[in-house]
């Protein structure tokens, strides 16, 4: 059983990664996954408002909402590579955390 941390803690882990990985995986599967565009865009006022929270906690209910609803709570699709599953994972870990 893993350790949930608190979000701040997940953001500065896993920010950068994402941040590298969500414009690739966008350019490589957005054509047979047009839904990753929505996920982009959401990633995107995730990064936007924790930013502007500062050390503060961000309110991101909708967002992570979102997600898990254009992400079938974060369902890899088979036909995706191992980024792809890193970014759903990733977002995974943030949303528990988001909420821990």
């Amino acid at each position: 059983m893993s350790v949930r941390l608190p979000f701040n803690e997940v953001k500065e882990k896993y920010f950068r990664t994402l941040a590298q990985y969500v414009p690739i995986v966008a350019r490589v599967h957005g054509v047979s996954h047009p839904e990753f565009h929505e996920v982009r865009k959401y990633f995107d006022l995730i990064v936007l408002k924790t930013a502007d929270a500062g050390e503060g906690k961000p309110e991101l209910n909708e967002e992570f909402s979102k997600l898990r609803e254009i992400t079938n709570n974060y369902t890899v699709p088979d036909d995706v590579c191992e980024s792809y599953e890193a970014v759903y994972n990733i977002l995974s870990e943030l949303d528990k955390a988001y909420y821990s």
